[in-house]
């Protein structure tokens, strides 16, 4: 028997590798660990919801300081809104990238969600995947990516960033629309040698591949959490 006072982890030590399975006897319980476990995979789950919502709140933030300046003077260029178009997809990058580290932790409490606490509350329905322990434990051993990064930009322009760029898009055409009656539009849109239909030109393309991009069909990774119903059924009204 290896002395068990010993500082030094030996994994072949026949105490040593009990350590695991001691955690579930009796006196622990495996639904004690669980519900640690659940807490942590929860507080990083709220984490990482906050630091998608920090990103969220910049790109809202540059967007309205960037509408303020640009319809401020007719004098002011009207390509600072372009480069706000930019910028924001430089925070959608940024926030996809958040939303698939998010999204490893929620899926996580959502396995636990589904195949442990709903079954605790009605096990006749029973559990949503019979290999839910083995599958959380390969993930606790191995975490993976579970959606790329295709469908993290697709989420996060369907519910935030489509709107902000459309509005960005929509004053850009406004500004040299409006703002320059005398001149034709094509040639307002020019920037410096680069002529005004060049620039409308790679604005269209780029607004058609994010429409791709949103709404292209392609299967979906994401473990998802809300679904639609009868309000009603959760809440009688009397």
């Amino acid at each position: 028997m290896t002395d068990s006072s010993s500082d030094e982890f030996d994994p072949t030590a026949p105490d040593h590798r009990e350590i695991g399975r001691q955690m579930v006897d009796d006196s622990t319980g495996l639904g004690s660990v669980m519900a640690h476990a659940y807490r942590g995979e929860i507080d990083r789950v709220g984490t990482w919801r906050q630091r998608l919502d920090e990103t969220t709140k910049w790109g809202v933030t540059l967007m309205a300081a960037i509408l303020t300046w640009a319809f401020s003077s007719t004098d002011n260029p009207h390509y600072i809104l372009l480069i706000g178009i930019v910028v924001v997809t430089i925070f959608l990058g940024i926030e996809a990238r958040r939303y698939r580290d998010y999204d490893v932790f929620r899926s996580r409490a959502r396995v636990i969600q589904e195949n442990l606490f709903a079954n605790a509350l009605d096990p006749s329905q029973g559990t949503e995947s019979h290999d839910w322990r083995a599958e959380l434990s390969r993930d606790y051993r191995r975490p993976t990516l579970k959606v790329s990064f295709h469908e993290a930009l697709a989420n996060r322009l369907r519910r935030v960033y489509l709107a902000l760029l459309s509005v960005l898009l929509v004053a850009w055409v406004f500004r040299i629309t409006a703002f320059a009656p005398r001149q034709d539009w094509l040639t307002t849109a020019g920037i410096a040698r680069i002529p005004g239909i060049a620039v409308v030109a790679v604005v269209g393309v780029f607004y058609v591949v994010l429409l791709g991009v949103t709404f292209w069909p392609h299967e979906r990774h994401a473990k998802g959490e809300f679904r639609e119903g009868d309000p009603d059924d959760w809440k009688e009204n009397r």
